[in-house]
């Protein structure tokens, strides 16, 4: 939705060189087509509208993309009824930030969601927030924790009258489709449902299958037909989820006239350019991305080459719609590709890359590891990323990207450095960065996913975004993984070698040193668990969660004045975590200090009132001080959450007794005996097990 003023347009085009298309693409990229008329349709100008989001899905796997494999049936179905984009691409290959540019239609670098976690401001347009104050009813229905507005996508839930998500960390063996995430068909028996509840009138439904995400591990038959190659199963499994939904709209009257539009937020990477799985690279792999739209009523198939982004989608729906597109939004509608009259124009790749050119980020390897942040210009025929070591690649010939144009073109390469240096100025201009702080259990939802933690912060202009070249420490990344899912998997013997290797390859790693302390952790090897941990602290002292960690081996060890002004650190930087406050007060009782023991349990319960071990060891505290009046709520409030603990109960009956209530302490006495005899719970009784205690809650 930006162009560039006169006299910068002008300074700009001094540095162009003669290959003149280039100008001409950046000026349409940022041109605004928002005053394209939509379609001449008979449908409603409030369309019911359904947005599929596919998660990690290539585009190399669809059917109607060229692909034999026959694995999408359905989509290839809907296609054949829609306007299909082939060149369509994802701004930044991560779930989270994806869907925030799908929605926003802003770009990374603008909105600031630049990793999961990170807050979604309420300034931002915001696709479902515009609906909702436009009539519509809308819900979303996700398929993970990563999407969850309580977890990793903090602002997601704006405009939402129904916000389907749920979603916890594993506890114990769980299983992952209970807690992580859910598979495709329970998350559209959820929309259905919810569409079987609604009165007449427009709505947005926004349905986000999260399967073809690892690890690959797609139901019967699937698991079977497709053992060999289990991502293709799970491609396979989630067409005929969407198959699900479609025949649901169909069977409710609502297919003919709504608006579909599918897309995918990312592929995948399986070893090309040596990347394993998605986050880093802006390759093909990862960054060309499925898009297609149904357009209400009845039109013509048609498959349009141009370059777009998914930064486009969120102004296509509000000019589908008849809504105006918010001046704030960047991207442009693509319904000026959709017209009859211009279909046979826009399948026409002579003609239509020349028209766009598209831009992708990634400062997944920034965050994580302090290496450079990529950025990637596709432009004609050529993508060109800006890396330490620059590249360029002519991809009418050189599809897979494997040779390396940059030394040799040197004017081509400088021509697109400056343009997407200017774009990139453009498109971040009168943007604001606030630094986003991860919580202890946001990074540990993101290890869980596979995800490694950030460094939590956001990037903005004035930010050294530098560093090595991810091309040269990939196989990094790579073991890092590796490394996380067996810690997911509770493997932590396995993890300790592969997380040595990381160090010895790169010894600035904070989260190397981060999982190898917690591996000797889970292993009971506390002594060994402090020198990484002190490590990491060395590096990030102003990392609360480093502090937090140091202090929890520290404790392991017995060491709890050492580890005291750890916990301090940690819930001085972050007052807001109920957990950091309740580890403060286990330390400061410990070490005999209770009025702030007691204050500590106090601000652990003001954040989190639930938080049974902060109940009954508050309570306890109290029944220590003969304060049994004190006491009494808080040791209800434990048993009536934790009925099957002894403790709770135990500490209760001291609590009736002190107050002269002789036949409830008794009550309470027999209770905890039967418990003990049936083999029940002792929670919170040892101040020595911290760890053990966090988990409970």
């Amino acid at each position: 939705m930006y162009e560039f003023p006169g006299r910068q347009r002008a300074n700009f085009a001094k540095s162009r060189v003669p290959w003149c298309w280039l100008w001409t693409m950046l000026l349409a990229a940022c041109a605004s087509t928002a005053t394209s008329a939509p379609p001449n349709t008979a449908a409603s100008p409030s369309p019911n509208i359904v947005l599929i989001t596919l998660d990690t899905t290539r585009a190399d796997r669809m059917g109607f993309l060229g692909s034999e494999r026959g694995l999408t049936p359905n989509l290839d179905g809907l296609a054949r009824r829609g306007v299909v984009f082939s060149r369509a691409y994802a701004q930044v290959p991560l779930t989270t930030p994806s869907h925030a540019t799908i929605l926003t239609g802003t770009y990374p670098g603008f909105n600031h969601v630049n990793y999961m976690g990170d807050a979604l401001g309420k300034a931002l347009p915001f696709l479902p927030d515009i609906l909702h104050r436009n009539g519509y009813r809308t819900a979303a229905f996700v398929g993970a924790l990563v999407l969850d507005p309580r977890k990793l996508a903090p602002g997601f839930e704006r405009g939402f009258d129904t916000y389907d998500a749920g979603f916890h960390r594993r506890r114990g063996s769980e299983d992952r489709y209970v807690s992580l995430e859910r598979r495709g068909e329970e998350v559209v028996n959820r929309a259905l449902a919810w569409l079987d509840k609604q009165p007449a009138g427009p709505f947005f439904l926004w349905v986000h299958l999260y399967d073809p995400h690892d690890p690959y591990s797609p139901p019967e038959p699937y698991k079977t037909r497709y053992q060999e190659k289990p991502y293709d199963g799970e491609i396979a499994y989630t067409d005929s989820v969407v198959g699900r939904l479609i025949t649901g709209l169909r069977t409710r009257g609502l297919l003919d006239s709504a608006l579909l539009a599918v897309m995918a937020d990312h592929g995948e990477a399986f070893g090309e350019h040596g990347e394993n799985h998605h986050g880093i690279f802006l390759y093909d792999e990862t960054i060309h991305v499925p898009l297609l739209f149904k357009l209400p009523g009845q039109h013509p198939s048609r498959k349009v080459a141009s370059g777009v982004g998914l930064v486009d989608v969120a102004p296509t729906i509000l000019r589908a719609a008849h809504l105006p597109v918010p001046p704030l939004m960047q991207g442009e509608s693509l319904l000026s590709f959709m017209k009859l009259e211009q279909a046979g124009a826009a399948s026409q790749p002579s003609d239509s890359n020349l028209q766009r050119s598209v831009y992708a980020e990634s400062a997944y390897g920034h965050l994580s590891f302090g290496w450079s942040t990529l950025r990637a210009w596709r432009t004609g025929k050529y993508l060109y990323i800006e890396a330490p070591e620059r590249e360029l690649y002519d991809q009418s010939v050189d599809p897979l990207a494997a040779h390396n144009l940059a030394p040799d073109s040197k004017a081509v390469a400088d021509t697109a450095a400056a343009q997407i240096a200017e774009f990139n100025r453009m498109m971040t201009k009168g943007s604001a960065a606030e630094k986003t702080q991860l919580s202890p259990e946001q990074n540990e939802s993101l290890n869980a996913l596979g995800y490694l933690s950030s460094d939590s912060g956001i990037s903005n202009a004035a930010d050294n975004e530098g560093g090595p070249d991810p091309k040269e420490r990939i196989g990094i990344a790579n073991l890092l993984y590796e490394a996380l899912v067996d810690m997911e998997q509770e493997q932590f013997q396995e993890a300790v070698p592969i997380l040595e290797q990381v160090l010895k390859q790169e010894p600035n790693t904070p989260i190397a040193f981060l999982q190898l302390g917690r591996a000797y952790m889970a292993l009971k090897e506390y002594q060994k668990a402090v020198t990484p941990l002190r490590s990491l602290v060395e590096k990030k002292p102003d990392d609360a969660f480093a502090r937090y960690e140091l202090g929890c081996a520290l404790v392991k060890t017995g060491n709890w004045d050492e580890a005291l002004p750890h916990f301090e650190a940690a819930v001085s930087q972050m007052t807001g975590s109920a957990m950091m406050h309740f580890y403060l007060a286990l330390v400061y009782q410990r070490t005999s200090r209770m009025d702030e023991a007691t204050k500590e349990f106090q601000s652990a319960l003001r954040l989190d009132p639930n938080n049974f071990p902060a109940n009954l060891l508050l309570g306890r505290l109290f029944v220590m001080q003969q304060r049994a009046a004190d006491a009494l709520p808080y040791l209800r409030k434990a048993v009536k959450q934790r009925p099957d603990s002894i403790d709770a109960h135990r500490f209760l009956a001291d609590v009736y007794a002190e107050l002269g209530q002789q036949e409830n302490s008794s009550r309470e006495l027999t209770e905890a005996e039967r418990l003990r005899l049936q083999g029940g719970s002792r929670l919170g009784t040892s101040t020595d097990n911290p760890g053990g205690l966090a988990k409970q809650p």
